[in-house]
């Protein structure tokens, strides 16, 4: 369930925190970035979505040793359970998770909606805390490139599928708002989405029309994102005993929402807290 305040807002990441802080980096920063869902009247882009070999390879990574240890020490963080006691696993399904394409939002002929950005894995502890594992291609090598708190990933793929049955489940990261588009539908999955689309939903094209009145200016290449607005996050890795990096704080404040501009999975995740 979210949770309602932004200023509150934190995050854990594993490594190349940095990589995708600013607004150029979407789909380059992994390798991932694969066209999804349906594009706008003039074409259409479609993705069967990642194999079955990529999916394995994923959750091999999630899975090792090195990324439960980082895990204990994510779930130790706050000093609800030790890390010693965390005993960390990684259960169900790895997902694909799907970003607002800056393409789409551009206007591009035949653009979707969405692109894949990276796949996550629901990691729980011992005490019933839960993450998510971003696990990307980077360099031709998959890797954990960040640790976000909550099941977000999990849950809107699970009510997407209920509500619009094989569409394409997306987030707008300038909202946290999470879609599920199919064909030329596009409803919301959560309170955000709802006061941008409302109850019901928009159109394709309506909501295409919403995200460029709201970002277009602001994308790579642009006078907000040269004169440097796509700042606004100041991430501070923090070391362990060893000199590994542990976790990383994030949101310089509720202006920084609108400065995440399209991207990509190593980005800080905003996670709402009471």
């Amino acid at each position: 369930m979210k949770r309602t305040s932004r200023a509150t807002a934190r995050a854990a990441v594993t490594t190349a925190v940095a990589a995708c802080l600013s607004l150029g980096a979407i789909g380059t920063a992994t390798g991932a970035g694969t066209a999804t869902g349906v594009g706008t009247a003039t074409g259409v882009a479609t993705s069967t979505g990642p194999s079955a070999a990529d999916r394995a390879a994923a959750r091999r990574v999630a899975t090792a040793p090195a990324t439960l240890e980082t895990l204990s020490r994510f779930f130790a963080r706050d000093g609800a359970v030790s890390k010693a006691a965390a005993a960390p696993r990684v259960e169900g399904a790895t997902v694909p998770v799907h970003t607002l394409a800056p393409e789409f939002v551009a206007g591009k002929a035949g653009a979707p909606v969405a692109k894949e950005e990276f796949l996550a894995s629901r990691a729980v502890s011992s005490d019933g805390q839960q993450a998510s594992l971003w696990t990307a291609r980077q360099g031709g090598q998959w890797q954990v490139v960040n640790i976000a708190t909550g099941d977000d990933e999990f849950r809107y793929a699970r009510l997407g599928d209920q509500k619009l049955p094989g569409g394409t489940v997306f987030r707008e990261p300038q909202i946290d708002a999470w879609y599920v588009n199919k064909g030329t539908k596009v409803l919301p999955l959560d309170e955000d989405a709802i006061r941008a689309v409302g109850s019901r939903g928009t159109t394709l094209t309506a909501y295409q029309d919403r995200v460029r009145a709201a970002y277009a200016d602001k994308l790579p290449g642009s006078a907000y994102a040269k004169k440097g607005g796509a700042g606004g996050y100041a991430v501070h890795e923090e070391k362990d005993r060893n000199g590994g990096v542990t976790f990383a704080s994030a949101a310089a404040g509720a202006g920084a929402l609108a400065a995440l501009v399209l991207c990509g999975p190593a980005a800080v995740r905003l996670r709402r807290r009471a």
